[in-house]
C-alpha cells in the first residue's frame, strides 16, 4: 500500500542507505511465499524505523504485528548490546519462517517472538517500561493497542502506529469499516494532550507519538 508516486519512492529509495542483504532476502522470501506480501514495511519504511530505533537507542522495543519478521529486524538494529525487541504475531504458522529470518542476522538474539492475541500477551509481559512500540497488526485495534501500551512506555517513548493514510482513504469520502476505525483513531490521537504527534506521509502513513 504506497501512496507516494512511483517516481518518488524510486528516489526516496535510491538517496536513504541501501537495504541489508538479509532485508534483500526476507523481501524475495515474502513475495514468492506469503499471502499479501504488500503488508511487508519494503525498503524506505524499513529505513525510517531504524533511524528512529537508532535516535533513541531503546533498550525495550514492543512489536504488535511481526508479519514475516522485515519491520521486527529494522526497529533491532538500534537496541543496544543488551537490548530486545518483543515482537507479537498472531499467526503462528509464520513461527518457522520467522526463526530462519532472524538467523540470517546479527540481531537474532534480541527477539523475543510471541504467538496470539496482542490484547492477551501486552498484559502479561514485563514491567519493565517499553522505549519504542510499533503497531502494524488489525486496524480495528489499534486505539485498544494504543491504550493497552500506553502505561507501559516511559515518558519521552515513542508509539509508531502504521497504515494510517489507508491508502489516502481517512481524507476522502470513504466511509467503509476499516477507513472509519482509523480515521477514528487519528482523531483520538490527534485530541490526547497526553502526547506530541505527527503523520508522516511515508508508504500508508506512519503515525508518530511521543508521551510527554
Amino acid at each position: 500500500m504506497e501512496i507516494l508516486p512511483y517516481d518518488l519512492r524510486q528516489y526516496l529509495d535510491g538517496h536513504c542507505d541501501p537495504e541489508p542483504e538479509w532485508l534483500q532476502t526476507i523481501n524475495r522470501e515474502t513475495y514468492l511465499k506469503v499471502l499479501r506480501p504488500h503488508m511487508l514495511s519494503g525498503h524506505y519504511q524499513g529505513r525510517v524505523l531504524s533511524f528512529f530505533s537508532k535516535l533513541i537507542q531503546p533498550k525495550r522495543i514492543l512489536e504488535i504485528g511481526t508479519f514475516t519478521g522485515y519491520a521486527t529486524i529494522c526497529l533491532a538494529e538500534g537496541l543496544g548490546e543488551d537490548g530486545i525487541i518483543d515482537t507479537i504475531e498472531v499467526n503462528s504458522e509464520l513461527e518457522e519462517m520467522l526463526n530462519s529470518h532472524f538467523k540470517l542476522t546479527n540481531v537474532d538474539k534480541k527477539i523475543k517472538l510471541h504467538f496470539g492475541e496482542a490484547t492477551a500477551i501486552i498484559p502479561g509481559l514485563s514491567e519493565d517500561m517499553f522505549d519504542l512500540v510499533f503497531i502494524d497488526a488489525d486496524k480495528k485495534n489499534n486505539y485498544t493497542y494504543f491504550q493497552l501500551v500506553f502505561d507501559k512506555v516511559r515518558s519521552g517513548g515513542l508509539i509508531i502506529i502504521d497504515n494510517v493514510l489507508w491508502k489516502g482513504k481517512v481524507y476522502g469520502d470513504e466511509n467503509d469499516a476499516d477507513t472509519q476505525f482509523i480515521r477514528k483513531l487519528n482523531e483520538q490521537v490527534a485530541a490526547d494532550t497526553r502526547v506530541e504527534k505527527l503523520i508522516l506521509p511515508v508508504r500508508d502513513g506512519l503515525l508518530i507519538i511521543r508521551k510527554k
